[in-house]
This record gives structure tokens, sequence and C-alpha cells, in this order.
């Protein structure tokens, strides 16, 4: 395994190095700035729940902020599918209940997008938070204008005045500028400076139709800095960032991709600035809720009661200065599972933090595909199904269940359950056969991933295992 050795003998990171780096000071139990309102604790014996949700206070407003994000970007639908996944219509019964429940439980943070669930889930949102006292909760949306069509001043305003609409609100607590650094300073100048969008939302921030104003970070670290330069030289005030949190992110970000930036780097120069931090990918996508069935046996080994995907949302959870972890909850199970890991949040421990660089050192030795499943990838020109290509694959690596040595006994269960699935999981016409190396798809990715040439290497797996006598 290339590097492993050097990777075991890296010192692992201490929490206190860890809480100090993030602000939250040495040795504390519960960390600071986890603040909570007062309320009865709340016992649900059908789920686990066994406390409050943790709040964080937002150090531009003052808001007290849930822990944990409702993440909107996953919303079921009639088939029982992420709409994010399908073009089937939403289940709004079933939003309504699982956003009663999420606040019921203490989550008052709605995170949405223009842009997501085919641009249903703002309007979704809007039916099932409208139904509660406008107080009881933060809605988060962004300016998703990423097509040149919609980079001018009136096209960028319309989107921003239909997501008001949509939700059915006259005010949007935290508005994002979204995916700064994707494409560069270009696109950035193109979508947000150009056409005075980001001087149209300041002052729609100061006219209180905006209560925060932040943007989101993927790419080009060079517009990170650039926006960071502006809140410093007081051209620009930035209330929260959200930006891409996970323990492996934090470390070895350029190992997973190229273009990505280390998230301690990217904490760290909000935290110095005293700038409210927002996580997403927790879960890497959903990597870190089914990672290799070995290292999953070691998390449950510690903490039996507990899922995969607690670890990595107790983790992004710990800085002091995050104030909610966004997670994309299709099911109510997810909803629950993510309650009891904030309700309340259990912070790492040395040992934890310890144990954590060692599964990353581990995780890193899989060949994964670093798919994040943000479907920015889609549609693909020919049809192709790339973030399911990518899963089917990255879940049958984990379970073990890719073999490349014919002569394994358990070859050919393996060969037999790859291709079976594989076929119930991506239609063949949308299958990696299919793709003819355009390249369409290479610009849209926020990982840097050479899609063309991973879809490749899938394929020529596949056809090794079709070849490959049972």
């Amino acid at each position: 395994m290339k590097n492993i050795k050097s990777r075991l003998n890296q010192k692992p990171i201490d929490r206190r190095d860890f809480l100090k780096l993030m602000g939250a000071g040495t040795g504390s139990a519960i960390l600071a700035g986890c603040t909570r309102p007062e309320a009865d604790n709340k016992h649900d014996s059908n789920n686990g729940i066994t406390g409050e949700m943790t709040y964080r206070t937002n150090s531009s407003t003052g808001d007290k902020v849930s822990l944990l994000g409702y993440g909107c970007m996953r919303l079921p639908t009639s088939s029982n599918e992420s709409a994010r996944d399908s073009d089937i219509q939403i289940d709004q019964e079933a939003v309504n209940r699982s956003v009663d429940y999420a606040l019921e439980h203490g989550v008052n943070y709605f995170d949405t997008s223009p842009a997501y669930c085919k641009g249903a889930s703002e309007h979704a949102m809007g039916i099932a938070l409208s139904r509660h006292p406008r107080d009881s909760y933060f809605i988060a949306t962004k300016l998703s204008n990423f097509a040149p069509q919609t980079w001018s001043r009136e096209r960028s305003i319309e989107m921003y005045r239909n997501s008001l609409r949509e939700l059915q609100t006259d005010y949007i607590d935290y508005m994002l500028l979204h995916g700064i650094g994707m494409d560069g300073m270009e696109a950035y100048n193109g979508r947000y400076e150009d056409n005075g969008i980001r001087k149209f939302l300041e002052d729609e921030r100061a006219a209180g139709h905006i209560r925060n104003l932040g943007f989101s970070y993927h790419g080009d670290i060079k517009v990170f800095d650039h926006l960071l330069a502006l809140h410093d030289s007081g051209e620009a005030h930035w209330d929260f960032v959200q930006i891409q949190l996970n323990y492996v992110d934090w470390l070895h970000a350029k190992e997973i991709n190229p273009r990505n930036t280390n998230a301690k780097y990217l904490y760290n120069e909000l935290d110095k600035r005293g700038i409210s931090v927002v996580i997403m990918e927790p879960l890497l996508g959903g990597r870190l809720a089914s990672i290799a069935d070995g290292l999953a046996a070691q998390m449950k080994e510690r903490r039996p009661d507990d899922s995969i995907a607690s670890w990595a949302f107790r983790y992004a959870g710990s800085p002091e200065r995050v104030l909610t972890v966004l997670s994309g909850m299709t099911y109510m199970e997810h909803l629950q599972d993510n309650l009891h890991t904030y309700s309340p949040l259990d912070p790492v421990t040395d040992d934890e933090l310890a144990f954590l660089n060692r599964i990353t050192t581990l995780m890193l030795e899989y060949p994964t595909v670093p798919c994040t499943d943000c479907k920015y990838c889609m549609p693909c020109p020919y049809g192709l199904d790339i973030p399911a290509i990518f899963a089917h694959y990255n879940k049958c690596l984990n379970e073990g269940r890719v073999a490349t040595d014919s002569r394994d006994p358990k070859y050919a269960k393996a060969r037999r359950e790859f291709l079976i699935g594989y076929d119930r999981s991506v239609p063949k016409l949308r299958q990696a056969s299919h793709c003819i190396n355009c390249g369409a798809c290479l610009s849209h990715c926020p990982q840097g991933i050479q899609i063309p040439n991973q879809l490749s290497r899938i394929d020529r797996y596949v056809e090794q295992l079709k070849q490959t006598p049972s």
C-alpha cells in the first residue's frame, strides 16, 4: 500500500491542539460557546434522543442556531426516493412531517437553494415552514446563478425575488453567494461583481430583507482569499461562510481532490476573523457513512450504539466557531440519528481524534472515487448516470465486493454481486461503457474528478469481470 507506513507514522492530531486551533480552548468537557435556550429535557424512547439540542451563537447577529442544520437538497418523493435523484414530484406530506419533527426536537436552521431538487426545494420548504411561526426558524438560501445566462443583473435579481416568493417570506435569514471558486475569479466577477449583485445583496441586508450575508466555497482558493480580503478592508462584511469540513478533508483534502483546500486552513482563516462557520459535506458525500466493513467494525467496537455517520457529525460539530452542520436528510431515520448525535453533542476526545486520524489514513488507501453526489455533472449529454455509476462502485469497494484476483475463493461471488447490482442500480444505456470522453462534465465537478478517466477505469473493470469465467 503506497505511503501507508509514512502516513501511519504521522503524529495524530491531539484534541487539545485541535480545539485550540479551532478557538475552543483546552480541557473543556462542553465546548465554550455551546449555548442552549431554556427547555425541559426530552426523552424519546423511540429514537434514542436523550437530551436537548445543542445550540451555537452567531457572532454577527446573536442568533441561537441549532448545531444540526436541515439540508434541503435531498427531499423525499412519492416514490420513496430522493428528489435529487428523481423527476417524481416531492412528497409534500413527508416533507411537512420531517420539518414538524425537526422543529419539535430543536432544529431551527433550514438550508435550501433554487438549484436543489431540480428547482423544487424552495417551493416545498416554503409550504412546510410557512405552517409555523416565522420567528421559530432560520431559512438559508442561495443566489445560485451558475449559468452564464443568469449572470445579468436582471436575471440574478429575479432569482433572488423568486426565492422570497417560493419560501413565502419577506426576508431571508441566511443568504449565500453560492459555490464561489468553482470556476475561478472570472466566474465570480461575472456572477457577483461586474453586475453589481454583491452590492445589491448588501443593500438588501441594510434594508432588512437579508439578515445575514455570506458565501459557500468550493474550488479556487484565490477566490476564497479574495473575499476574505474584501472583509478585512471593510469593502464587504461576511456574517458567515459555508465550507466543506470532515475528518478526511481537515488535513487530506488535496489527496481527495488536488483542487480542494484543507479544511484546517479554511476554518482557521474564518476563526481568526470571528466569522461563524457553516459546515457542508460532513459525510464527504455519504462516503463517511458507508466506509469499508473492517473500518466500520472498529468504530462499532468503540461506540456500539452509535451509527458510523455519527462519528463524522460529532467531529464536524466539535469546533467552537461552527454555527451549524448541514445534513441532507431524505428519510426520518436520518433525522432521528442526527438528532441523537446533537441532542446534546458529545465532543470528540483526544483518543477519538487519534483514532479518526488512523481511520483516515487507511481510508485513503482505498481507491474509491471522491464523488460527493452533488450532481453538478448532470445531465450528461450522452445520458450516463455518472453519480450512480460511482456510487455503485464505491459501495461495492467499501463492502469488500470488488475482487481483482480470479484465484480468490470469494471472486465468483463478488463478481456476480457487482455485475447484478450494477445492472439494477444503473440502466445499461446509462452505464460507463457509453462515455465517449467528450469532457462536458469536467468543468462542473467541484471535486475536480477526472470523470471520463474514472468512468473508463470502472468500465474496464466491468469488462474484465464479464470476460472472466465465474
